[in-house]
């Protein structure tokens, strides 16, 4: 042991008196490890963002947003003119009743992968209480909608059934508008009045922390700033599409006087959780065809697989940290590469003082230790280095390019672990050709 412990020092010492050519050695170790960092960061930081976003949505969920085609309001007589009858007949386009709460029980009856359903009506109204009012949104749901959308009330109770069925006029808050309208004691009991309906505060939900972009891409309200009432509620005392005819639809007006398309549709959204997510696309398939169907063949919907579409974003950027890990480890070779060449160069230049030590009593092994040393002591030199660059790499593109990074304790420890490794392995060679020298003929150079 003492030998090791002296031929280290010896080591130490042959790398601090050249310490220019030392750090130059470990260049490529450096931008090596650093890469490697900056690589395990940025993609623990995709990770966690689609892990992040996957709660969000919820898992094995499928999404079906009613939509109001631009063809799908044909303007009676002039319409028919238009098509070049000339004659006034009859709009002959098909008649949809829209997306219904009907759907989503058949839904919930006749597709046996079908493990829960939450209808959704989403009313753009004002709200108002004690002088204070702002435009918001009245959400129709049912309890299965805070489930699949893994919100968990903080106060208060979710809806009872009888609730539900009966449309009482109740709601559940989430934090925004609890902050906004009363901020001067708890929520539970008090009423508030959305359009011009008064509703007592059942329940207030837990804040959602998310962030704004998060939200964006994956289509998704802001939770905290909404007021939801039951389904039945929502239809009932508020607003019920449902209730309009073909000859309202081809007025192809809203109250404001705006011509555009009015939305027919009953509901606004379903939002389906499979039992196996193996059958996720086949059942989005299988409800397309159902819902076509009893839509008179007019495909005034779309569906969406959130979790399916985050898969391929995962993908993709699976292969994007590949290339990254490919570059980081090209760099390390290069970087190993250099500390091979130099210390064979270091041997020839030491060849006199290997054949001194040999012949002062030191063997091969302890030659062969003491530029092994050097050169792994050279490479934790890079490794160091490169884990201080890695980590201000990886906090510098979080800061100026926008892209999350989550730098782990287990990527800092195998950074260092594959730079000890790259100084052990690219070292070996050299210091075996020098413990390999002749003492006598290396005591005769110059």
């Amino acid at each position: 042991m003492q030998r090791i412990i002296f031929n280290f020092y010896l080591a130490l010492e042959g790398v601090m008196a050249n310490q220019l050519r030392a750090i130059l050695t470990a260049l490529g170790i450096i931008f090596g490890v650093s890469a490697v960092i900056a690589m395990l960061a940025i993609g623990s930081g995709a990770k966690q963002s689609i892990l992040d976003q996957m709660k969000l949505i919820g898992t094995n969920n499928i999404v079906v947003k009613s939509i109001v085609p631009s063809n799908d309001i044909e303007g009676g007589d002039d319409a028919a003119t238009a098509a070049g009858d000339g004659q006034g007949k009859k709009d002959k386009s098909p008649w949809s009743p829209g997306l219904t709460i009907y759907d989503a029980r058949t839904i919930a009856e006749l597709v046996p992968t079908v493990e829960e359903i939450s209808p959704e009506v989403i009313l753009p109204l004002n709200i108002v209480r004690q002088g204070k009012h702002q435009k918001g949104r009245c959400i129709g749901v049912t309890n299965t909608f805070f489930e699949l959308n893994n919100l968990q009330i903080a106060k208060g109770t979710a809806f009872h059934y009888l609730q539900l069925d009966e449309g009482k006029p109740v709601c559940i808050i989430g934090k925004t508008i609890e902050k906004k309208f009363f901020n001067d004691g708890n929520a539970i009991g008090k009423r508030i009045k959305c359009g011009n309906v008064w509703l007592t505060v059942i329940g207030i939900l837990e804040k959602r922390i998310a962030e704004k972009e998060s939200l964006a891409n994956l289509g998704i309200r802001d939770y905290n700033a909404d007021i939801y009432v039951p389904v039945n509620t929502a239809l009932l005392r508020l607003k019920n599409r449902a209730l309009l005819n073909k000859g309202d639809l081809k007025e192809n007006r809203w109250d404001d006087g705006s011509d555009k398309a009015q939305n027919y549709h009953q509901l606004d959204r379903l939002v389906v959780r499979v039992k196996d997510s193996k059958k996720l696309q086949a059942t989005a398939d299988i409800m397309a065809r159902m819902l076509k169907r009893k839509h008179s063949g007019k495909v005034d919907f779309e569906i969406e697989v959130p979790e399916l579409l985050l898969q391929q974003q995962q993908k993709t950027q699976e292969t994007f940290n590949f290339v990254l890990a490919v570059i980081a480890g090209i760099s390390l070779l290069v970087g190993g590469i250099g500390i091979m060449n130099i210390m064979l160069a270091s041997v020839l230049e030491r060849i006199k003082e290997i054949g001194v030590r040999r012949s002062l009593g030191a063997n091969q092994q302890d030659i062969v230790f003491q530029f092994l040393f050097e050169a792994v002591f050279i490479s934790l030199i890079g490794g160091l280095l490169g884990i201080i660059l890695g980590v201000v790499a990886a906090k510098t593109i979080a800061s100026y390019a926008d892209i999350p990074t989550v730098v782990s304790t287990w990527s800092i420890v195998l950074s260092f672990g594959v730079a000890a490794s790259v100084g052990l392995v690219f070292g070996l060679f050299p210091a075996q050709k020098a413990a390999a020298q002749d003492p006598i003929k290396a005591l005769r150079s110059d």
